[in-house]
Parts: C-alpha cells; sequence; structure tokens
C-alpha cells in the first residue's frame, strides 16, 4: 500500500513540475540560454523523490571537489535509470546524453527534451559521437557539464563495466575536466516485485577531477582506463 502511495504522490509531483517546465520554457528560452531554471525545476523534482521517504538514507561525500564556474565531462557509473535522479545531487548545471529511447517514454522524454539533453542512436557510433561533439561542446561554450555514462549501458552485475571513448573524447576535445562520480544504492530502490526498498542507502561519492593537463597529455584510451581504475576503486570502497 506504501509503494502504491509512492508511485502516485511520484506521479503528481512529476505532472506539477512538468508543467511548470513548459512554462518556463516558452517564457524563458529567449532570456536563459544556459536553461537554469529549467535545470532547477528538474532539481526539484528529483529532490520531491528522494527526501519524501524519511527512511532512506544518503550518504554523499567529495562535493567539495567541485567548482561550480567550471563545465565538465561527468563520468558516472551506471546501475539504473535512479542514476539520474541521484545526479541531481550535484550543484551543477549539466546536460545528459541519453539514449534516444528514453525520449519515447511519456513525460520523462518531453522533459528531456526542454531540458536540452543529447539524445543518440547507440546504433549509430559514428554519428553519435559527432552528435555528442557538437552538442556537447555547444553547451560547454554555455558554462554547462556534459553527464554521461560511460559503460554506455546499465550494469547488470553491478560492478562498474568496461568504459567507452565517448565521454574522454569529448573532454579532451572541449578542454574540459573529467568529475568522476561513483554510485551505490540506486539499484536497489525497487525490488523485482515493484515494491518500494524504504531501507535504501544512497551513497555519492564525487571524485578529485581530472585537469585538462593531465588529459591533453595522454591518449584517450589512456584517460578512460586511468578514470575506470579510480571508479572501480572507490566503489570497492563505498560497498565495503
Amino acid at each position: 500500500m506504501l509503494s502504491l502511495l509512492f508511485y502516485i504522490y511520484t506521479v503528481i509531483e512529476l505532472t506539477f513540475f512538468f508543467i511548470l517546465s513548459v512554462l518556463a520554457w516558452v517564457l524563458l528560452l529567449p532570456f536563459d540560454k544556459p536553461r537554469r531554471v529549467i535545470h532547477e525545476l528538474s532539481r526539484c523534482i528529483c529532490m520531491a523523490f528522494w527526501y519524501p521517504p524519511f527512511t532512506w538514507k544518503r550518504r554523499i561525500k567529495g562535493l567539495e571537489n567541485i567548482d561550480k564556474s567550471k563545465s565538465y565531462v561527468i563520468a558516472i557509473n551506471h546501475n539504473s535509470m535512479a542514476d539520474i535522479l541521484a545526479l541531481y545531487f550535484l550543484p551543477l548545471n549539466f546536460r545528459w546524453v541519453s539514449k534516444r529511447e528514453v525520449f519515447r517514454i511519456p513525460y520523462v522524454g518531453q522533459l528531456l527534451t526542454i531540458h536540452g539533453d543529447i539524445a543518440i542512436d547507440r546504433k549509430d557510433g559514428r554519428n553519435a559521437m559527432r552528435k555528442v561533439t557538437e552538442q556537447g561542446k555547444m553547451w560547454i561554450g554555455r558554462g554547462v557539464s556534459i553527464a554521461m555514462f560511460p559503460e554506455g549501458t546499465r550494469s547488470k552485475s553491478g560492478e562498474v563495466g568496461r568504459f567507452k571513448q565517448g565521454a574522454f573524447a569529448l573532454a579532451k576535445d572541449a578542454g574540459v575536466e573529467i568529475l568522476p562520480v561513483v554510485m551505490h544504492g540506486t539499484r536497489d530502490i525497487i525490488k523485482k516485485n515493484y515494491l518500494v526498498n524504504w531501507r535504501n542507502v544512497l551513497s555519492i561519492s564525487v571524485l578529485p577531477p581530472i585537469s585538462t593537463e593531465q588529459i591533453a597529455s595522454m591518449e584517450v584510451s589512456e584517460v578512460a582506463e586511468m578514470t575506470h581504475k579510480m571508479m572501480c576503486e572507490e566503489y570497492e570502497k563505498i560497498r565495503k
């Protein structure tokens, strides 16, 4: 019963902020190129999801590693759709790179479009990377960060999978730092029977960014490997 009430609450709050986001998009788009207002409304949606269940615990560390005046390519391990909601705990204005299938989900797809997120076709790797580079550099030029899952898809095992090179190629090409973010606990929020796990613990660890100088001095594959190692080590620490 409690799980059903939570789902109903989630739909209501999503509908409310969806309407506000559409209004902000229509009224403010010419004056707010970085779409800060729409991003803050998206943050409200996510915070309204995380805060009501008072039994959920959150452990967030490393926020001091973030410079709000900078743009980053944010690299996040991927365990579930809840990773997207959890990243809004970071005090940054960012755009997602997401598979185009997500943009077909009612409400969610429209919100992603309004937010300015980048839809890619994972079956067409060359055009997908070109789109990520072009639109990613456009948003970075507006002072916005780009959030990507280097694994390319959700981990089925719960381990941090192999990294593709797209996020690191973008950081190198755009001349921005990479901000590694490690999450644990997002895959356990909803049980297999669709009941809410009221004892869930969400852990988020923001690692020190990889500098532009370091990225420039290395091959893209080397940067990807180094970031993967850092995130795997932190993931094991969080799990233990």
